[in-house]
């Protein structure tokens, strides 16, 4: 029996779990996640709508492309998305937690403040798959309206907008040179790194239509890289020899650090003060609005705790390393302005399990 992946192609995590199931050769089909679906299907599995989700041919259900992702890399070893390297695996990890995490924030802000009127159009074929242009419309406001007012908790305003503007279109420029020469993050092969940023950077900013003109304007290989990422042969590709990690990525990653790293810390502190006054409790979605800051202008957003269990992947893996290993990632993380997480210390330990996370012990 075929997996099944219940999604949607406006959807910023169907689009990387897409992507990846695609590459790894899954036998699966895609169903859209309609309100009938998310009742029948996903709130009875899961305890709230949530996309993607897989169910596996024994019933199994996977929630969170990460899991989904490590899943498939269990059942079939190789060819791996995982680096197999030290500096190359660190790098893809770090890159997997910065596109899921971070790069939401211009993701949403180009989407609703470039693509409004078009998206509401997309969340109605969702809802009303079968209704006319302007029933799904109609229906789309409605839906919509639940995401377009997440905009402000993740930090996007009109303080904050010009800056994250900056900051995205900084980064598109920094990605399009590393794409005029390397044809995925790390060779020829996609990395776990290359599916955190093809969830934002394609079901956001390239395939709205007015941010995916930016995009195809000012970072042609970016967009050219998306359009890899999507149609990719299975199982294809190599990382690059020598345990490389590109020049061309240390500013990618060093934008990370200067910007989504002191947040994470700010969330750290605030786990940190959380847990002990609330021993057995379960772990909010967000522990209050943390400060962060781009391109020198501040602001607040939700303080999510989930961005830290996607870092503590990183910091797990840097901690199993020794000798050779361990001082050639301290060094690749002193190049980057990452030397914080030489000594980043999680408050306790983050778990995610039955498709809830929960604070364990540190």
């Amino acid at each position: 029996m075929t997996a099944i992946m219940y999604g949607a192609p406006l959807s910023l995590y169907s689009g990387k779990a897409r992507c990846y199931l695609d590459w790894k050769g899954v036998d699966y089909k895609e169903v859209l996640a309609t309100p009938d679906i998310h009742q029948s299907e996903i709130i009875p599995a899961i305890g709230r709508p949530v996309i993607p989700v897989v169910k596996l041919s024994d019933g199994t259900i996977l929630q969170d492309t990460t899991v989904i992702i490590d899943h498939f890399e269990s059942e079939t070893p190789t060819p791996s998305v995982y680096p197999s390297t030290p500096r190359q695996h660190l790098a893809a990890l770090l890159l997997e937690a910065y596109g899921d995490e971070w790069l939401v924030i211009p993701a949403m802000h180009y989407r609703w403040h470039y693509n409004e009127e078009w998206v509401y159009g997309e969340f109605g074929k969702v809802a009303l798959p079968d209704g006319t242009e302007a029933e799904q419309y109609e229906m789309g406001k409605v839906r919509g309206s639940t995401f377009k007012g997440f905009v402000p908790m993740l930090g996007i305003n009109d303080e904050t907008i010009p800056a994250i503007e900056t900051s995205y279109k900084a980064l598109l420029a920094d990605l399009d040179a590393h794409f005029a020469v390397h044809p995925f993050l790390l060779g020829t092969r996609p990395s776990v790194g290359d599916y955190g940023l093809i969830g934002p950077l394609y079901a956001h900013n390239y395939r709205d239509p007015a941010s995916g003109e930016i995009m195809r304007r000012i970072a042609p290989k970016v967009a050219d890289w998306v359009e890899r990422m999507i149609a990719l042969d299975p199982l294809s590709g190599e990382f690059l020899a020598g345990d490389a990690v590109p020049d061309t990525l240390i500013p990618v990653l060093t934008r990370m650090m200067s910007e989504q790293l002191p947040y994470l810390t700010k969330v750290a502190a605030m786990l940190g003060e959380w847990a002990p006054a609330n021993e057995g409790a379960d772990l909010p979605r967000a522990l209050g609005m943390a400060p962060f800051e781009i391109e020198g202008v501040g602001g607040q957003r939700l303080a999510l705790p989930f961005s830290l269990w996607m870092l503590q992947r990183s910091l797990d893996y840097l901690a199993t390393l020794d000798g050779n290993d361990r001082a050639e990632c301290e060094d690749l993380l002193r190049t980057c302005g990452g030397e914080a997480l030489l000594d980043f210390e999680m408050p306790v330990r983050l778990v995610f399990k039955s498709h809830k996370l929960s604070a364990g012990t540190a």
